[in-house]
């Protein structure tokens, strides 16, 4: 029996050696194993690259690995050059995961769709990216699907752009001005005469070659970019115009001619390249789009107070829901981690405020009430481009219920008719591109009022006449039409 005892004891004593033993392995084994490396998804945006771009990417990488086990190269392209640098990359087969777009002269979001550059999203938003699907407002998926995909993610804003004059406020002041007596171009005239007689260091009304749409305030928004085909938001009928032919058309392009001619107009709006707001440029007067609060926005951007009157309807467009998306490329090799960084930039507020504002206590400090104070310009994230605004800290100054104001405006505004269709140019390309050269040789000048418009407008039109513009006029009409039908049925 003692013998069987001792027998047992070391078998015992043996196998509890076996087993910390392997234990031991594990242990070690799980210790040596490399730690995987986190996939890095290639990022193209719009913006002046900052000089502290590469800390903020850095700081950024180390939130994102820590929360979805991903890293960006932040790629920042200059407001004039990201058109045609993306298109190039594009064209070269360039690898990119990500990429801001928007209009043709950003992005070109619809243009690359057709072609397939974006890959289909709706798969993913309807499941592993549900919560970001969820906190957008519903009126952007209409906007940025296309042939019945989403290929983009919009920024979560305000759902109405409106025109807006933008005004200094030290003039309005000075004057005595009530901005609210001027929400037409031709209603400004004694305003701006004022400010040509006695303020000589200031452009009384600003432009560049963009022009902006200066029939928005009738109600009208454009199908193509700078070419004259327009719809009018709240008709029913969607009935296509060329609104160069219209009387009011003609009457505004006048009244723009006349305030060129006047001086009101700065002499290089047809050659002035668009871009950001220049600090400490001093404007009585441009013509911008945005929502509430904007003029805080637009203030830090001059760099001094600038006030905001509405021109235009409440109404979302096309175009407005189009105005920043977020599109991933068709040929990323990490759809999961590009969906999963844009599913965390729009919900999770810790990343989406560092890739606006900066790093804490380096860019910016949280005021007493939790709000931004900026404290360096070495990094300003591009606000429209980048996710979710509402998520966002607001800016020292800024109402505190701002999030809660936008909410309310959102409630009240209204639909396009037009909301979510877009015109195939497939059959009227050849058209399209002629009236797209003709438009690149008289838009900014004519719209600008900076030649003649009696002398330039009929050739204007008689020139799109023979590129083809009334074809395109007919089957834009006959697109729309079947797209109403098939939105009733």
């Amino acid at each position: 029996m003692k013998r069987l005892l001792y027998r047992y004891l070391a078998l015992l004593l043996c196998f509890s050696f076996v087993f910390a033993s392997f234990g031991c392995t594990e242990a070690e084994k799980s210790e040596n194993e490399p730690k995987k490396e986190p996939v890095n998804l290639i990022y193209y945006t719009i913006g002046n690259p900052d000089a502290d771009l590469s800390v903020v990417n850095e700081a950024l990488n180390e939130l994102l690995e820590e929360k979805i086990g991903v890293t960006i190269t932040y790629n920042k392209i200059a407001w004039a050059d990201y058109g045609e640098r993306l298109a190039a990359i594009i064209r070269s087969g360039t690898y990119f995961d990500i990429a801001f777009c928007s209009g043709p002269a950003q992005g070109d979001f619809i243009g690359n769709a057709q072609k397939g550059v974006w890959m289909p999203l709706e798969g993913y938003l309807k499941n592993s990216a549900k919560e970001m699907y969820d906190v957008i407002h519903p009126f952007y998926w209409d906007g940025v699907t296309y042939n019945n995909h989403i290929y983009g993610i919009p920024t979560n804003k305000e759902t109405c752009a409106l025109e807006m004059f933008m005004f200094a406020k030290d003039l309005i002041d000075k004057y005595q001005i009530d901005i609210t007596q001027y929400q037409t171009i031709e209603s400004l005239e004694p305003i701006l005469a004022l400010v040509a007689q006695s303020e000589p260091s200031y452009i009384p009304f600003e432009f560049d070659t963009n022009a902006r749409n200066l029939f928005a305030q009738d109600g009208y928004e454009a199908l193509f970019d700078r070419l004259p085909l327009m719809v009018n938001s709240l008709d029913e009928t969607c009935t296509v115009v060329n609104v160069l032919e219209t009387s009011f058309g003609e009457a505004r392009l006048k009244t723009m001619r006349d305030y060129y001619t006047k001086g009101y107009i700065n002499e290089d709006a047809a050659i002035k390249e668009s871009g950001s707001l220049v600090k400490d440029e001093l404007v009585f007067c441009k013509i911008s789009s945005g929502g509430p609060y904007s003029d805080v926005l637009w203030s830090a951007d001059r760099g001094y107070d600038i006030v905001a009157q509405a021109i235009s309807p409440k109404v979302m467009t096309t175009e407005s829901a189009r105005g920043g998306i977020m599109s991933v490329s068709a040929k990323t090799i990490h759809p999961i981690e590009s969906v999963q960084f844009l599913n965390c930039l729009n919900t999770d507020s810790e990343v989406r405020n560092m890739i606006n504002y900066g790093i804490e206590g380096k860019h910016y400090t949280l005021t007493d009430q939790g709000q931004v104070h900026r404290i360096s310009n070495a990094y300003t994230g591009v606000q429209y481009t980048q996710g979710n605004w509402f998520i966002l800290k607001t800016l020292e100054g800024e109402p505190l219920n701002k999030w809660d104001v936008f909410r309310e405006f959102n409630a009240s505004v209204q639909k396009s008719e037009t909301l979510g269709f877009t015109v195939d140019p497939t059959p009227f390309s050849a058209e399209l591109i002629a009236c797209q050269r003709v438009c690149d040789q008289y838009y900014s000048a004519i719209m600008t009022g900076s030649v003649d418009i009696d002398t330039y407008l009929p050739k204007y039109i008689a020139d799109l006449k023979a590129a083809g513009i009334d074809k395109i006029k007919q089957c834009a009409q006959q697109q729309l039409t079947a797209w109403k039908q098939q939105q009733a049925s």
